[in-house]
């Protein structure tokens, strides 16, 4: 992977910033994505210190033109695009019945039509070149009902369907296009959630009242843990791996 350029979208923090941090680690250049551009400019600074090539590119996935431009200039300062992670997410909670618009619009534009952006304008650039790879970070909830995150699921859902069409679509060029799908993991999204402080020990062991089970192996994920799978599935080690949906929760979706 080394002297490769890659792209990851909500790079400032949690699991994007861990796929930076690791991609970087195996000598790919990385172009960092993120909207929060004060939480970004840390990370970029302190891997360019340490002798890293990072660059930070402020950047509303849910605007397609801001997205196109920034690819362009993406390929022009770092060099082709060989990797697309798309990782950038937001999480609005919620009983589904009394959803508002606002929430339900925003979670769609960030999790499922910025996966479109991004996707969209990178594959354009990879076709002519017959090749590179592709990997969305989705969640366990696409495909395991759960609680008051009817918006922030169907988007996931939507985010993993679309990539592994895409992914068929891009065969025939060499591209290959897969799907991390992560559960509960340590990051501020999910202590976001935690209403009474640090609620580890729920999050492991369930709770029965919201049909929630626990999680097997006994642990929260690391965004390492997540960024680890991305980083197998961009590689040469998953050469003859697409359209494929990993999932990095513990067992927490038992298995579906």
């Amino acid at each position: 992977m080394r002297g490769r350029t890659a792209l990851v979208t909500g790079a400032a923090g949690g699991i994007g910033a861990a796929v930076v941090r690791e991609l970087a680690a195996e000598g790919v250049a990385v172009a960092a994505l993120d909207a929060n551009t004060e939480a970004l400019g840390p990370l970029v600074k302190e891997l360019a210190a340490a002798g890293h090539r990072v660059r930070g590119f402020a950047t509303d996935v849910t605007r397609g033109a801001d997205v196109d431009a920034t690819v362009e200039r993406v390929e022009h300062e770092l060099g082709p695009i060989a990797y697309l992670v798309n990782a950038a997410g937001v999480l609005r909670t919620g009983a589904a019945a009394s959803l508002s618009d606002e929430d339900w619009d925003t979670t769609f534009a960030v999790n499922a039509t910025g996966v479109l952006h991004v996707s969209r304008a990178v594959a354009a650039r990879m076709i002519p070149r017959a090749s590179g790879a592709i990997v969305t970070v989705a969640s366990n909830a696409a495909g395991t009902p759960r609680w008051n995150m009817a918006a922030y699921a169907a988007s996931k859902a939507a985010a993993t369907s679309f990539t592994k069409s895409l992914g068929l679509e891009l065969a025939g060029h060499g591209i290959r296009c897969n799907v991390v799908a992560p559960g509960s993991t340590d990051t501020p999204m999910l202590t976001s959630l935690w209403a009474d402080g640090d609620a580890r020990a729920a999050s492991i062991e369930g709770a029965a009242a919201t049909f929630r089970v626990g999680i097997p192996l006994g642990r929260l994920a690391q965004p390492e843990d997540i960024a680890a799978a991305v980083v197998f599935l961009l590689s040469e080690r998953a050469s003859h791996i697409t359209l494929q949906h990993l999932t990095v929760d513990g067992g927490a979706a038992l298995g579906n």
